[in-house]
């Protein structure tokens, strides 16, 4: 940490508390805590506070200096106490201050730099030890068992948290233990694009050349592929400035299935799809030529001997989502809606898919769309078949997602 940084005036406005973190209550031997949750991972992933801390982090919205806090709290904390707290707040990365945009950057900086993309959530998601990973996934598979007799081309399967839904990720994944392709294009939804502002503007498809590490394994990127994708004559909006990777699941948690059950050697192409909004409203336009032709180009991959991923949840509804009613309120139009997108996702249209999510501007919020779509796009009367359905209701936080596979 650089002091020369941390915010240090009673008389300037206080940076305002980060609008990306999440507070979530917690019990700790007794003690209200207010846990914050870093989806971005800047901070330390222990930090917390005691509750008692919520009225003071009201009043940091980036218009009060501490003077004023203290007037607005009738002096019940000292300048120099408050003072320390604000201190402690911006070095532990919680205001959008300067020290903040300087570490963060610096974090950012570091990944690109780096020629492996590490396990974000082993320990966290899924065990950190080989061993356990393996028997966990094995168990996972064997109890799960999806048999097909027809060969795969491609696979539609969740990224939720493996803890909520591991048994369907079992049942999509046993479908694939006796294929041996050479690559595996894998198209996963992008969470975090508009977190970098305009970072990203006009670049849908974000690769990396970096190698995935996982427990036990790392996972070579097909480099050349890479670069042929990453040409600025080709208006494909792919871009490999790689910074979305860095805390991204949606891969990862695919790859750990897929290196238990190929011991083989085999390239990724690990490319994440953000979103693809403009399409509801204009489906001829910018974006709509930058998917034809990224879709044009993996197409041309398609060699008999390279798998498709495709990483995706379905609906996001409910109060954490911005919905007024909880989602147990909404679940049976939601998962009317959910059947709808398999049985189109099933038929391999393209364009029927879109119209379905267009027609009510994706209302449950589907986060598989954009990656499912730019896969039909290039196979479009790719016949699928479902595998799974499954709801996860946090009750807790009236919400709700929902999930399945499709096998291709």
């Amino acid at each position: 940490m650089n002091s020369d940084f941390i915010f240090n005036s009673l008389t300037e406005p206080i940076p305002p508390v980060r609008r990306d973190l999440q507070f979530i209550p917690v019990k700790n031997n007794d003690r209200d805590l207010l846990f914050f949750y870093d989806s971005m991972g800047y901070m330390a992933p222990d930090f917390a506070l005691d509750r008692k801390v919520e009225p003071v982090l009201a009043l940091i919205t980036g218009d009060h200096s501490i003077q004023h806090i203290i007037r607005q709290m009738n002096g019940n904390l000292s300048a120099d106490d408050l003072l320390q707290f604000i201190q402690l707040l911006d070095s532990h990365k919680a205001l959008e201050s300067e020290h903040y945009r300087l570490s963060s950057e610096q974090t950012e900086k570091e990944f690109e730099n780096s020629e492996i993309r590490e396990a974000a959530f082993a320990g966290e998601s899924y065990p950190a030890d080989p061993n356990e990973l393996s028997d966990y996934i094995s168990q996972l598979v064997e109890e799960n068992s999806h048999p097909s007799k027809y060969p795969a081309k491609a696979l539609y399967a969740p990224h939720i948290d493996l803890r909520v839904g591991d048994a369907a990720y079992g049942a999509a994944f046993s479908t694939l233990k006796d294929l041996k392709p050479k690559r595996v294009i894998i198209l996963a939804t992008a969470h975090y694009p508009a977190y970098y502002g305009n970072y990203y503007e006009n670049f849908p498809f974000i690769g990396t050349s970096k190698n995935f590490k996982i427990p036990g394994r790392e996972l070579e990127t097909d480099r050349e592929i890479i670069r042929m994708l990453d040409n600025p004559d080709t208006p494909n909006g792919f871009t490999v400035r790689d910074r979305a990777h860095r805390v991204e699941h949606s891969i990862e948690l695919h790859l750990i299935f897929l290196s238990y059950l190929w011991k083989h050697d085999f390239k990724i192409i690990p490319v994440l799809v953000s979103g693809f909004e403009e399409l509801y409203y204009h489906d001829q336009g910018d974006l709509s030529e930058k998917i034809d032709s990224f879709a044009s180009q993996i197409k041309s991959l398609d060699d008999g001997n390279t798998f498709f991923l495709i990483s995706g949840d379905l609906s996001h509804v409910g109060k954490k989502f911005g919905d007024i009613l909880p989602a147990e309120e909404l679940r049976a139009d939601v998962e009317a809606m959910d059947l709808r997108f398999i049985e189109k996702a099933e038929q391999g249209n393209p364009q029927q898919l879109l119209q379905l999510i267009g027609d009510d501007y994706d209302s449950t919020r589907i986060c598989g769309f954009p990656p499912l779509y730019t896969f039909l796009k290039a196979f479009p009367e790719t016949e699928g078949k479902q595998i799974n359905y499954s709801w996860w209701d946090e009750k807790e936080r009236e919400s709700a997602v929902s999930f399945g596979a499709v096998r291709y």
